[in-house]
């Protein structure tokens, strides 16, 4: 930033402070709008914490969406170095999103019930800019879009991005391009349907892995997905184990199978074939 000048013309140590109207920090970063987001619905002062920590996860969903469909987008285009950009910074922003249950992960059962009515059938299940980002990862399924068919905007965002490639799609798209024998029914399938595992796509990672300065461009971006799978997985934990230590196995807000649906969420790698090729090299 420039330095403010005095009236000599001089360097000032001292920051400009009248401004006609907002600062263009506020102006920039809408801090007022942000700060004044926060309507409790209890009186309990832990309700405060839950409530800015997950709007806190709903600005890192957005962020790491956005890192995604960047990534995709330059896959698409043979663009391996912007899209490894994006997907290295996606690390940092998942790392982040991750370190959210913090606040959350040592609460009491007696402490999440102080404000849990206040919830309703609120759960963190029907985040639209989360699903967005499941749908990134090929976690694809059109009855995700139920809970959104009150809000047209939102509701057509996601049949948009359930229609799309996923972030790995693309990348088994710029692997064929690369002469690779990714099957024509991989390429091919109907892409609003999840993502499913096949023996000839890990394969092609087995052979990837197994002579790395043959493409290594394409062993790199495959470790960086490898790092996205991870940071994913862990997310999933936390929510796992937060959840538990918070309410045990009683059923999540909004009708959800809570501990249940969570432990099988836990359960499941994103980029499937990167994980089992492993045990192949």
């Amino acid at each position: 930033m420039s330095q403010p000048l005095d009236a000599s013309g001089a360097g000032s140590d001292t920051p400009n402070l009248d401004f006609d109207g907002t600062t263009p920090y506020e102006d920039y970063v809408q801090a007022d709008v942000l700060t004044h987001l926060q309507h409790l619905r209890s009186d309990d002062p832990g309700e405060m914490v839950f409530l800015v920590t997950t709007q806190v996860m709903e600005l890192w969903f957005t962020v790491i969406v956005h890192e995604w469909e960047t990534a995709a987008r330059a896959l698409g285009e043979d663009r391996i170095p912007v899209a490894m950009d994006a997907l290295k910074r996606s690390l940092r922003e998942l790392e982040a999103l991750n370190a959210s249950w913090r606040p959350l992960a040592q609460l009491t059962p007696g402490q999440f019930n102080a404000y849990r009515a206040a919830l309703g059938e609120g759960s963190g299940f029907q985040s639209a800019m989360y699903r967005r980002m499941e749908f990134l990862l090929g976690e694809k399924s059109s009855s995700m879009l139920v809970p959104h068919r009150g809000a047209p905007r939102v509701h057509a965002e996601l049949e948009k991005a359930l229609q799309e490639p996923s972030l790995y799609d693309e990348v088994l798209r710029l692997l064929s391009r690369r002469g690779l024998p990714i099957p024509a029914a991989v390429l091919n399938r109907d892409l609003s349907q999840r993502y499913e595992p096949s023996p000839e796509v890990e394969a092609v990672w087995t052979a990837l892995y197994a002579n790395p300065d043959e493409h290594h461009d394409l062993h790199r971006l495959g470790e960086v997905l490898t790092d996205v799978a991870e940071l994913v997985w862990r997310w999933r934990n936390d929510h796992l184990v937060a959840t538990r230590r918070a309410m045990g196995a009683k059923t999540g807000t909004g009708g959800s199978a809570g501990v249940t649906w969570l432990e099988k969420r836990a359960t499941k790698n994103v980029f499937p074939e990167l994980w089992t090729a492993r045990s192949h090299v």
